[in-house]
């Protein structure tokens, strides 16, 4: 009997190490599913050469390039639904999109965030922590909604913040987290573990081996 895995679009800004995460993990068969696309909202994003190398599929949509943030959401609504995703992961990709675009993907769009919301929504979020010298720093993976860094919580992973940290030091200890927690996620939703009711998470046991 075929198995029939989970299409997966995974949308950039930058390097995509959390893309790569989320690849390898898929190659090496802890994930029920297949990165089929990559879409980046910059040109130069250097994640795009790692995914065509690894033979997936690449689109650029240049926010650049659109008067408005609606003209922009449509045209990357237009790039996801070409790739028929049954997952949509934001790994790094930084521009806030509407409501209409969310909505039009409730329930099946992911983001990575570093920091444990609700703390720290938003950008500069490890300089942030250390301001306000917390003992606590992480990651967090949550379903998108309209409120930017707002959406249900899925999974946290957290690392003690150190007292000669600074934002370099405690971003690539976050960053760790981030590749491992992400795929860890994706591969939930792909097993069919993740469900979203109203706005609340529930995370299935793992099935019988």
């Amino acid at each position: 009997m075929t198995v029939s895995l989970a299409r997966i679009t995974i949308l950039i800004s930058g390097r995509g190490s959390n893309m790569a995460a989320v690849v390898d993990a898929t190659i090496n068969g802890r994930i029920a599913g297949a990165v089929t696309h990559v879409i980046s909202n910059r040109p130069d994003a250097a994640g795009l050469e790692y995914a065509r190398r690894h033979g997936i599929a690449t689109s650029v949509v240049d926010h650049r390039a659109f008067a408005s943030r609606e003209a922009f959401d449509a045209a990357l609504a237009e790039a996801i639904d070409a790739g028929e995703p049954d997952l949509i992961v934001l790994a790094g990709f930084m521009r806030i999109l509407g409501r209409a675009f969310v909505e039009r993907y409730q329930g099946r769009m992911l983001n990575i965030h570093p920091s444990l919301l609700p703390a720290y929504p938003g950008t500069d979020t490890h300089a942030r922590a250390l301001r306000e010298r917390a003992t606590r720093h992480g990651c967090t993976v949550h379903f998108v909604t309209p409120e930017v860094d707002g959406g249900p919580i899925v999974a946290q992973a957290v690392v003690d913040v150190l007292a000669d940290d600074d934002a370099t030091t405690l971003a690539a200890r976050v960053l760790e987290q981030e590749h491992r927690l992400l795929p860890q996620v994706v591969g939930w939703f792909c097993a069919g573990r993740i469900a979203l009711d109203h706005g609340r998470v529930t995370i299935a046991a793992e099935p019988p081996r």
